[in-house]
């Protein structure tokens, strides 16, 4: 009955999350996000606790909708966080910031992209640190997506989720939509949001979407090479350890 309860009052169905993958973390997990973590799988992957996620979607869309459009602005530096982020932007008329973020973007006033939000949302802190450094210095308070790998340092508020896959940043941006969109009254109920799930997922240009892929290949070859070189080293230490036990049970004969 409980478990009935949570999810009749989570924003989306638990399956529609399942499906996205946003409670799929990484294979590392930062001190900063233990208390975000479900579990972790057998294959070594952390999984984000999926109440804690739903919870802070919707905390952080009340926060933002404190603001006025333009004082709030998304950083979003990957190509699937941009595609979302940007289509999350174009509906709320929130500011947004794609790609590499310029230092001095919010310090540096003769820069043509200078700009003076008073609250922002990072897609990743990793990614986007200069963003956060930045906000931070000004006391702007910082929202951000955050996966099982990301350090939340002078982060006001975290949003647990899978922030590297596309369906994942979809859904979460999605959500951010329609919550905004409510609080500032552009919908009186969630059945007058038009748009679904894979609208914030779809790029509007065919080669667009083939650079995205490119480079979600090549970084998932980068991720499977790291985690290689780590098992491969930890092996290492664990044979370094057997090697001496052996040795100080010979010293004991």
């Amino acid at each position: 009955m409980e478990n009935e309860e949570i999810k009749s009052s989570m924003l989306l169905a638990q399956d529609k999350y399942l499906e996205a993958g946003v409670h799929i973390g990484t294979r590392f997990k930062t001190i900063d996000m233990k208390p975000f973590i479900f579990k972790r799988r057998d294959d070594g992957l952390f999984i984000l606790d999926l109440r804690k996620i739903d919870e802070r979607i919707r905390l952080a869309a009340k926060i933002l909708s404190k603001y006025k459009p333009e004082e709030v602005m998304v950083v979003a530096s990957r190509m699937y966080s941009a595609n979302a982020a940007g289509k999350f932007a174009s509906l709320t008329g929130v500011d947004i910031t794609k790609g590499r973020f310029i230092p001095g973007t919010m310090t540096n006033v003769k820069l043509p992209v200078f700009k003076e939000p008073k609250i922002m949302l990072v897609c990743d802190p990793k990614g986007e640190q200069e963003a956060v450094r930045e906000a931070v210095k000004l006391g702007i308070p910082v929202i951000a997506l955050c996966d099982s790998d990301n350090n939340t340092a002078f982060i006001d508020w975290v949003v647990p989720t899978n922030n590297k896959g596309r369906k994942a940043l979809a859904l979460v941006f999605y959500l951010l939509t329609r919550e905004l969109m409510m609080a500032q009254g552009k919908i009186a109920s969630y059945d007058q949001f038009q748009h679904r799930i894979d609208y914030f997922e779809r790029f509007e240009d065919e080669r667009t979407e083939e650079i995205a892929k490119e480079i979600e290949a090549e970084e998932a070859k980068a991720k499977e090479d790291d985690l290689q070189v780590a098992q491969e080293v930890k092996k290492a230490e664990g044979e370094g350890k057997e090697t001496e036990g052996k040795k100080e049970e010979e010293k004991k004969e």
